[in-house]
């Protein structure tokens, strides 16, 4: 790579990001951290976001279904055909950005293709995702071909947690380590902030005078749901679980979740499940009541999720794995959780046992302090305020792609 006092100041005039997500179509937190990543960014650049799915009607941004002559196909072969007619319409940017494997065949190509610098931002590995072979099939070994092929050649990565950086560089040893950077992923502190609203938490099923374990997140392996429902047979009997769980990935892992959601109702009251995507108005009231959130991941390389409760003022209970520890701020603003994890990139705990043993007794000394539980949610939306903004975000990913065409930031002499 050239030499930082070799470069001069570009100024990157469009911007395309690619990316599989984006509203109305946001399940996850690549789609999130794209979202406010693009509102940002505009008062910046010429922005032009490209996501999977049905025509937007905002302007900047374009739809692309998937190709009809691939119907039936299998899930990566039609996630490629996307990426075709994305990488086509690259032409007149300055840089391309693509998030997660789904776009960044599409950023790849389109780098190739117009002779401008690829950044893509790393939110998840492909190879630390094994189970996604249950889902894929033989897609699984297209998804890492694409991801793999992408981050050899891209000008810059983007790890949205020093956890995520380690496991790039270990995950793919060729990758240059100069051109892998970490910027944080961000939080709206206008769009979540605390609010107290009972009659909406008990129009969900839940009882706000009760202590209560909030979780959030799709029913995936990763999300560590399964872990978390024993976890939850061993907490005091006052004590509420919600679920805000949808989505499985695959039938299995949606039937043992169900399995055990079932069980556990059976032997004690305060299990809620709401397997709709909740308003963020409601999630927000939700949020605001938990006495903890819980993210009980085996695999997470950073979680908006986190930062989004702690940012409406709640106690964050985490794994400690991943980029977790980067924003829990243990017996802070939260508690982490020890866990000791194969080698195999399941993240799946040497002793399960061990570790919802430790993860219940985390939730039960958490939920029995409600007022240690209240500091510990004041200092985390501090902590939200001082290090997550997306104004900061936004500064350090500009600086990214400067380095990318040719400008003076690179590696930990990024700003922020």
């Amino acid at each position: 790579m050239a030499s930082e006092h070799a470069r001069t100041t570009v100024t990157c005039v469009r911007i395309d990001l690619l990316t599989r997500e984006y509203p109305p179509d946001v399940y996850g937190g690549a789609g999130v951290h794209v979202e406010n990543l693009a509102e940002v960014l505009r008062r910046r650049a010429d922005v032009r976001v490209r996501a999977f799915g049905s025509p937007r009607p905002d302007p900047g941004v374009t739809g692309y279904r998937e190709f009809p002559e691939l119907a039936g196909a299998n899930a990566a072969l039609r996630t490629f055909g996307v990426d075709l007619a994305m990488a086509a319409d690259c032409e007149g940017a300055d840089v391309v950005h693509s998030h997660t494997w789904y776009a960044n065949l599409a950023g790849h190509l389109a780098g190739l293709l117009y002779g401008v610098p690829h950044v893509l931002s790393a939110h998840s590995l492909e190879p630390l995702r094994p189970w996604k072979s249950e889902q894929l099939g033989g897609g699984y070994a297209l998804s890492r071909w694409a991801e793999r092929t992408a981050y050899a050649d891209a000008a810059a990565v983007i790890a949205v947690s020093e956890g995520m950086r380690a496991d790039i560089l270990r995950s793919y040893p060729d990758v240059d380590a100069d051109k892998v950077v970490v910027v944080h992923n961000g939080i709206d502190l206008d769009g979540w902030n605390r609010i107290e609203d009972p009659a909406v938490v008990r129009s969900l099923g839940v009882d706000p005078t009760r202590p209560s374990v909030v979780f959030v997140g799709r029913i995936t392996r990763q999300k560590g749901l399964p872990y978390l429902l024993r976890a939850a047979e061993r907490l005091p009997d006052d004590v509420q679980l919600v679920l805000c769980a949808g989505a499985p990935d695959t039938p299995e892992i949606g039937a043992e979740v169900s399995a055990l959601v079932e069980g556990l109702r059976a032997r004690r009251t305060g299990v809620v499940w709401l397997q709709r995507m909740l308003p963020r108005d409601e999630l927000v009231a939700l949020l605001s009541a938990a006495t903890t959130f819980v993210c009980p991941s085996v695999y997470e390389p950073l979680g908006i999720v986190n930062l989004e409760a702690m940012a409406c003022g709640a106690a964050v209970v985490g794994t400690a794995t991943g980029g977790i520890p980067e924003v829990v701020d243990d017996g802070v603003t939260g508690r982490l959780v020890p866990i000791d994890q194969v080698d195999d990139g399941t993240g799946t705990p040497r002793d399960p046992d061990r570790f919802v043993a430790d993860l219940a007794a985390v939730l039960t000394e958490v939920t029995s302090d409600a007022d240690r539980a209240r500091q510990m949610g004041l200092a985390g939306r501090k902590r939200a305020e001082d290090d997550f903004s997306w104004d900061a975000v936004a500064a350090r990913t500009v600086a990214v792609y400067e380095f990318a065409v040719g400008g003076p930031a690179v590696g930990s002499r990024l700003p922020g």
